[in-house]
């Protein structure tokens, strides 16, 4: 009975562990997701680049402002800034029924860090190339499918808007149909509801026919 007691206390002091491991592990994700890139490489060369453009910190407003080099470099920025916090988690934390869950809230951490910053007063971005990054380690194959989509929308309708919206809002649709556990769908649903949030100035002028077109130089971030 003694020895009932120590086994259940053991194991109940292995689970507090594992959680309070995770919780350091989201708090790093999402700290490592607030790192805003955009608005550090403008600073390298003389531009805020929340006062220009869209003022938008992400790798489309950085790319009109900065040229596409910094554009593209934002962008792997921000997509390794949610794809390697989840791969850390993987690595690292303990095999556990939990863990599975822990990983993806590394991921969410991630993607809410970057819309809502603690460097930045928790301003931010609008999460599609963090999304992208978490999306890339959980479910490669919905990744492609929806870069499909968000290449066709962008080059029919001329907005980078529709493109995000569309290939993010398409994105727990193919995890579903790919087979992708509940729980990474449930973490895809809650990314994809931030990211439409995030997007509602978006919406709004898209409504009212005041989106702006890339094709003009000017579209949204």
């Amino acid at each position: 009975m003694v020895a009932d007691d120590l086994s259940y206390k053991e194991a109940a002091g292995i689970r507090l562990q594992l959680k309070m491991i995770g919780i350091v592990f989201c708090l790093a994700a999402y700290c490592v997701g607030a790192i805003p890139f955009g608005l550090l490489l403008g600073r390298l060369v003389g531009i805020d680049v929340r006062s220009s453009g869209s003022g938008n910190i992400g790798a489309t407003n950085v790319s009109r402002l900065l040229g596409r080099r910094l554009g593209l470099l934002t962008l792997a920025c921000d997509v390794l800034k949610g794809y390697l916090p989840v791969l850390a988690a993987v690595l690292w934390l303990p095999e556990d029924a939990g863990r599975e869950l822990l990983v993806a809230l590394c991921g969410l951490a991630a993607v809410v860090g970057h819309m809502f910053s603690l460097y930045l007063r928790f301003q931010g971005g609008k999460g599609v190339a963090t999304a992208l990054g978490i999306f890339l380690f959980f479910a490669p194959q919905a990744v492609l499918i929806s870069l499909v989509i968000f290449a066709a929308a962008v080059g029919l309708s001329g907005f980078v808007s529709v493109g995000s919206l569309l290939a993010a809002g398409l994105m727990p649709l193919w995890i579903w149909l790919l087979g992708g556990s509940p729980t990474i769908l449930a973490m895809a649903l809650v990314v994809v509801a931030l990211i439409w949030f995030q997007h509602r100035a978006n919406i709004l002028r898209l409504l009212r026919g005041e989106e702006k077109s890339w094709r003009k130089k000017e579209g949204c971030a």
